[in-house]
């Protein structure tokens, strides 16, 4: 006779976590069967079901930024409350919250890409040959810290068809297991299949890295965090990556800029929200025009809280300034830090973004067409602006709605990842009987 199990027992068993391997298989079987019916959605459907996601989070948001609470609070206890940038892209506020419902209601109002003829051609048979925007399918995202990532991808890949599964990083479980189940559950409500939103409530790095094996069922990869993170994913993926890395971004002000319009981009880039990938990490400032435009600049920025590193001759005109190392240029600082550098002329400024840029955002500032013209074509980065604030390199502001994130990959995407850019194209063709010779 078999040995009886006790309820203990039983319970014990069934509270047991299950292995690594069956909980992916299991999560990403689910996402899978998803996609058939994620691709056949109404665009009315879809932003029914965005329009609830972003109503839900706001009538939930005090549920949100308890959760969120317990995330800081955990963040502070492990000793590394002192990143202060950290802590800024991991905290949520009110006003936060409704950024991220804003964003997704902006997502609902702009074209579904799904389906649209990008091109259609007549072959010499009379054949019909066409390009159709279609979803990539299966997306996995793996992120840290932003809470707010969780709902920009949850709304751009429902928008544009895709599943997504999602995988944030352990100092914001908390915050993200409570978006991502008000997400879900809301637009299931609405019509959209279970599994189309999931999210990975386990924090162990072997959960991700079996993630990475799911070529057969996975599509896409999409990393966002800090080097370690790309790193890893780079090496461990068995799925196509498109990578969205550090910026070491810069902004070059010519030698006949605006002065005016100088101080006000360069201190907008540095100092608006330095915690993000778009801040300005270096400026580089042509000889003839640092000493009317470096003193009152690196005095404000001064004032502003920011440490100013400079060069040689920085620090000459400019007492607030400290001695840059050689670490300074190329490090993305995410911080109130800025590395300043004079430069002899323009050929000077871009072979130092090329020597210590990530092609992420570069910027000009000058009144010359010939030579914005000229950085604009030899820049290599994923935007490259003229007057204008590295700031700018944005999904929303560039009006693609939110973004998944800034790609540095020079595949298939590059720069703000929007609705356009998670999908891929099929050919489609229409005959009237043609057959091959």
């Amino acid at each position: 006779m078999d040995t009886p199990i006790s309820v203990t027992e039983t319970t014990e068993q069934e509270a047991a976590p299950k292995p690594t391997k069956e909980y992916v298989e299991e999560l990403v079987k689910r996402a899978k069967a998803a996609i058939g019916r994620m691709a056949a959605l109404s665009t009315l459907l879809k932003d029914q079901a965005l329009s609830a996601m972003a109503d839900s989070l706001e009538v939930k948001s005090e549920e949100i930024l308890e959760a969120n609470g317990k995330d800081l609070e955990a963040y502070e206890e492990s000793g590394r409350g002192k990143d202060k940038a950290f802590a800024d892209r991991l905290r949520l506020t009110p006003e936060r919250i409704g950024e991220m419902a804003k964003g997704i209601r902006e997502i609902a109002k702009l074209p579904d890409p799904v389906g649209e003829t990008v091109k259609l051609w007549r072959r010499p048979n009379g054949m019909l040959v066409g390009r159709v925007r279609v979803p990539i399918g299966v997306i996995g995202i793996i992120y840290e810290s932003r809470p707010n990532v969780t709902a920009d991808s949850a709304a751009l890949c429902l928008k544009s068809g895709n599943v997504c599964i999602l995988r944030g990083g352990s100092e914001a479980i908390q915050s993200n297991t409570a978006i991502a189940a008000i997400l879900s559950e809301s637009a299931e409500k609405a019509g959209v299949p279970a599994g189309a939103i999931s999210f990975v409530d386990r924090t162990d790095r072997e959960v991700a890295l079996e993630l990475l094996k799911q070529d057969q069922s996975i599509d896409l990869i999409i990393p966002r965090g800090g080097e370690s993170l790309m790193k890893t994913v780079t090496e461990e993926s068995h799925i196509p990556v498109i990578k969205h890395d550090k910026g070491v971004c810069h902004t070059y002000v010519d030698v006949d800029a605006d002065l005016a319009m100088a101080k006000s981009v360069c201190f907008n880039a540095k100092a608006q929200r330095p915690s993000t990938c778009n801040a300005m990490e270096t400026l580089l400032v042509h000889q003839n025009i640092a000493r009317a435009l470096l003193p009152d600049l690196v005095k404000q920025l001064h004032e502003a809280g920011v440490e100013v590193r400079g060069c040689p001759k920085t620090c000459q005109l400019c007492p607030e300034a400290n001695p840059a190392a050689e670490g300074d240029y190329g490090q993305e600082f995410l911080a109130l830090i800025l590395a300043v550098k004079v430069v002899k002329h323009m050929d000077e400024a871009m072979e130092h973004i090329a020597r210590y840029g990530s092609r992420h955002t570069e910027a000009i500032i000058t009144n010359d067409y010939v030579r914005s013209q000229r950085f604009l074509r030899e820049v290599d980065a994923s935007a490259v602006l003229v007057n204008a604030s590295t700031r700018l390199n944005d999904g929303y502001q560039f009006g693609l709605g939110a973004e998944i994130g800034i790609s540095t990959t020079r595949i298939h995407a590059r720069g703000p990842m929007g609705l356009e850019e998670l999908t891929c194209s099929k050919f489609v063709v229409y005959g009237s009987g043609q057959i091959r010779e």
